[in-house]
């Protein structure tokens, strides 16, 4: 069973930042430690893949009283050793009364492996899922709505809101049964662990998206467990017009060196996960942009969440490094060969055998076996057309309709 933390309704819904969500969670699951929350700004960061500033402002937020109701979500106590040095402070989250207050059941992995806006989309699905609402895009769209620029305040439109719900359910965080709800609304069935989406057409239409009904703030049903949950909740969808993008060639000069400004911002970090499947190929990466470290560890992420193990991935690159004689753009080879997953559909499949038990693939034998049905059709046709005489394509004489 994975680990989970319930985080309060306030939390959710309330006037903090997406990042700071995610800050609370991972805090939450370390406090049940009977020594509380001992992790560091940079462990962290390193967890959650977020920039230390970030963290900072973070644990600010919710050690500083809320100005709707001067609730203070988060206790830090600094420690000093007998000599004079300084230790990592402890941080305990404010305990709550589920029987008083509501909130939502939030795995801890996924505030590791969703971005802090998936994960406040995905916290507001498992509360309604629990209580039963049937939360629609406009009330999703007023949770997540945005916290800063000239925006700070409004909701989110509801495009966004669909696109949020769509990588969702790519990652395999929530399923989707379309149309299947109160008027036609799609149902969300939210997960404790990430599950391989079935591969089915979204139509992107539906109905439902601008009724009132369900609202977050109003007629709320007590919920203490995961475990006990009501009929899932629904959410409408409505349509959209489709775009018409100008399509050709778009050639964008090169910025001037002079005007060029070197890179200032927080330095690069990545989740332990990453680095414990990056083991073997660490001599490769001091050289690489921080475009394609980002590029390769979103990769691997995504391939860990798709139920990819990490020792299949370490192995994977291992094998592959030991195999290549010559490696001359560290960068392309690592993108474009070593992480690449080859085989079939199947996500068992690891290079035409099945990962668990070293069996070939069943898909792939498939596969195979179909190919050679097509070559020995194909040299059939062949040796009929060449019997036949017919050694070139027929082509329709002039004035007839092609």
């Amino acid at each position: 069973m994975p680990q989970r933390v319930r985080v309060p309704l306030r939390v959710i819904a309330g006037l903090y930042n997406d990042a700071t969500v995610s800050v609370y969670v991972k805090i939450a699951a370390l406090d049940r430690k009977r020594t509380g929350c001992e992790a560091g700004v940079a462990y962290l960061s390193g967890l959650l893949g977020l920039a230390r500033s970030t963290v900072e402002r973070a644990l600010t937020q919710l050690m500083r009283p809320d100005p709707a109701d001067d609730i203070v979500e988060l206790t830090s106590q600094q420690r000093t050793l007998p000599g004079g040095d300084g230790e990592t402070a402890v941080r305990r989250i404010r305990a709550t009364d589920p029987q008083r207050e509501h909130g939502g059941w939030v795995p801890t992995r996924a505030s590791e492996s969703l971005s802090p806006r998936q994960l406040r989309c995905y916290a507001a699905l498992s509360y309604a899922t629990a209580t039963g609402v049937q939360i629609t895009l406009s009330e999703l769209g007023r949770v997540l709505r945005h916290r800063s620029g000239k925006h700070a305040g409004e909701s989110l439109d509801p495009r966004s809101v669909r696109r949020i719900l769509r990588g969702l359910e790519d990652l395999g965080w929530i399923s989707v049964d379309r149309r299947a709800g109160y008027r036609g609304r799609h149902v969300y069935t939210v997960h404790d662990e990430p599950v391989q989406a079935a591969l089915t057409a979204d139509t992107g239409e539906g109905s439902g998206g601008d009724l009132g009904e369900g609202s977050l703030s109003e007629e709320h049903h007590q919920t203490d467990s995961p475990d006990d949950q009501p009929p899932t909740a629904v959410l409408g969808i409505r349509r959209r017009r489709v775009q018409e993008v100008a399509r050709g060639p778009v050639e964008n000069p090169p910025l001037p060196a002079a005007l060029r400004r070197p890179y200032t911002g927080p330095q690069l970090t990545l989740a332990p996960r990453i680095w414990r499947v990056l083991e073997p190929v660490k001599p490769l990466l001091p050289g690489l942009s921080p475009y394609v470290v980002r590029a390769l560890a979103r990769e691997i992420g995504r391939q860990l969440d798709e139920g990819q193990e990490p020792e299949r991935l370490r192995q994977r690159l291992a094998f592959r490094l030991a195999s290549t004689e010559t490696i001359r753009d560290p960068g392309r080879w690592l993108l474009g060969t070593a992480v690449v997953r080859r085989g079939c559909g199947l996500t068992a499949c690891e290079s035409g055998r099945t990962w668990h038990t070293g069996q070939p693939c069943a898909g792939c034998a498939d596969t195979r076996a179909a190919d050679v049905a097509l070559r020995r059709l194909a040299a059939e046709l062949d040796d009929r057309e060449r019997q036949m005489g017919i050694t070139a394509p027929y082509v329709l004489p002039p004035g007839r309709p092609q």
